[in-house]
């Protein structure tokens, strides 16, 4: 059995539909209309112990919703969860101590205390050992670069540093799994660096089962080896990014820059996406092999320089949901 299973899971939300007007809100009182929304239908997979799996579709695809519901946050309406042979929401406190959460839009810091108290104060919640306590706020305090700012509130805190003392504190208790929701939004590119290699590291040491969703690909790319794509609350795809690529992998881009630039010859499975100053981008479909494409995009144009780029991921997912 999987570490994490999922199977046939379905959450439904009941809005209340709104009446304009006083008149309206006072009927409202009294009679209720509701609207169903279905944030998950018919969901199912299973993560083994130490995988890292990214878990991404656009907003409103069910991605949070699932990660409450692994948490023990949310009862599902259909279907079942095991979480290393835990029901979560039947067991809420056994399972809390097992799991670590950080949602990038929700923190877990008190605003007017110093990390370092929030620190002591995770340790008796969690009920962790001296020993362990020590030797993991010091791992992480390291590994995070947090020793500077340890002794400050929250309150004056950077995003970036918020960040990086809600990693820690979610990992403090040696948790087997890790849900991290969004944990790099709004953060600048050396913050998102430093989280990324510490996803990984954390991994790789201790064998945490990690599930990340985000909207930024390059999480994905630079942590994970499998990816889980949902929309509508149904699954997309679930499998490797290479067996991603080649399914959705349509085409790919090569740019040229001129002296100055000839005209350009229409042809079947080049397409000009970008024609600025002496520069254009061609778009290429998969199916002409780069070589091919080369020689004869050098045969007809006679570029001072040529360079060749796959689609990255967010190009592919873009599509996706464009279509």
């Amino acid at each position: 059995m999987a570490f994490i299973e999922v199977s046939g899971v379905c959450k439904n939300y009941r809005i209340v539909k709104s009446r304009p007007g006083i008149a309206g809100a006072i009927v409202s009182l009294f009679h209720r209309e509701y609207t169903v929304k279905k944030a998950v239908e018919d969901i199912s997979f299973s993560i083994e112990r130490g995988e890292i799996v990214g878990y991404i579709g656009p907003n409103g695809a069910g991605k949070s919703t699932t990660i409450k519901m692994l948490s023990g946050v949310l009862i599902p309406d259909a279907g079942e969860i095991n979480v290393g042979g835990i029901v979560p929401y039947r067991e809420r406190k056994k399972n809390a101590r097992r799991i670590g959460v950080v949602f990038g839009q929700r923190s877990q810091l008190y605003w007017d205390l110093p990390i370092s108290d929030t620190f002591a104060l995770y340790q008796k919640l969690y009920d962790i050992p001296d020993a362990v306590f020590r030797r993991n706020r010091e791992r992480y305090v390291r590994l995070l670069d947090m020793a500077d700012f340890m002794e400050q509130p929250a309150r004056q805190l950077s995003l970036g540093q918020k960040m990086k003392a809600n990693l820690a504190l979610a990992m403090l208790h040696d948790p087997d799994v890790l849900y991290l929701d969004e944990p790099t939004i709004g953060l600048d590119v050396m913050s998102k660096q430093i989280l990324r290699g510490s996803i990984a590291a954390l991994n790789g040491e201790k064998n945490t089962t990690i599930m990340l969703t985000t909207h930024d690909m390059n999480d994905i790319e630079a942590v994970c080896k499998r990816l889980i794509l949902i929309d509508k609350g149904h699954t997309l795809f679930d499998g490797n990014l290479e067996d991603f690529k080649a399914r959705y992998e349509k085409s790919y881009t090569v740019k040229m820059e001129f002296v100055r630039p000839p005209e350009w010859i229409p042809r079947e499975g080049y397409s000009l996406l970008q024609d600025a100053a002496r520069t254009w981008t061609v778009k290429v479909d998969k199916s002409i092999r780069t070589k091919e494409a080369l020689t004869r995009l050098i045969g007809c144009y006679d570029p001072e320089n040529i360079s060749v780029r796959e689609q990255d991921i967010e190009d592919l997912i873009r599509g996706i949901f464009e279509k």
